[in-house]
């Protein structure tokens, strides 16, 4: 499947209606069997309800919201499991959780994603904070929930994997996208020396992707 609208699709710099237009466009052009996730988070909850519910009409399988950061001190783990509940609640479409800390400066708690985790609407979490521990925390405290836990950046792939997670969404997919496919390969058939090796080649170019 493909995301559109993630940090490395610049979205902040859209229009809603910008934002609308992307999603029908890649709808167009992909076949359908293939999942499209697109990112729907505004810092308002009604309005990320809004988009959300727009994106779905406009095409997308799945929502990825991040979280809400303007009013960072005030974004307590009750405000943003109400703020995600909401939303799940009014979405037709299924939600993914977006933590990326480098962006917002807020990562999504432990405790707020394993209560939101329990939501028969969210179906998992894009963690791009590159946190180990805590993504595997998140995997095995999840284990009992329809709950997928995704690396959020190719640097910490291989890692990921080897702690449970379910896949990744990785920026570094789309000028390297053949590689990427590979690692996920090699680690799911537990061929874990070749995929560390690989996983060294991909370090690099990923810092040029997402960090410069």
């Amino acid at each position: 499947g493909l995301v559109v609208l993630g940090s490395n699709g610049e979205y902040p710099y859209l229009a809603p209606h910008e934002r609308l237009q992307m999603v029908s466009c890649v709808r167009r052009a992909l076949p359908r069997d293939r999942l499209l996730l697109a990112g729907s988070g505004c810092e308002s909850t009604q309005a990320t309800i809004e988009l959300t519910v727009s994106m779905a009409e406009a095409g997308a399988d799945v929502a990825l919201v991040v979280t809400p950061c303007y009013y960072r001190g005030a974004m307590t783990s009750a405000a943003l499991v109400q703020h995600y509940t909401e939303v799940a609640d009014a979405s037709p479409i299924p939600v993914v959780l977006y933590s990326v800390p480098a962006n917002t400066g807020l990562d999504l708690p432990l405790e707020a994603v394993l209560a939101l985790a329990q939501h028969p609407n969210i179906l998992g979490i894009k963690d791009s904070g590159g946190d180990i521990t805590r993504m595997g925390l998140m995997v095995h405290k999840t284990r009992q929930e329809d709950f997928q836990v995704l690396a959020g950046s190719a640097g910490f792939l291989l890692a990921s994997y080897a702690l449970g997670a379910s896949g990744g969404v990785c920026a570094l997919a789309n000028v390297l996208g053949a590689p990427l496919c590979q690692l996920d390969h090699l680690c799911r058939e537990g061929r874990w020396q070749e995929a560390r090796d690989l996983q060294h080649r991909l370090i690099e170019p990923n810092v040029a992707v997402s960090r410069q």
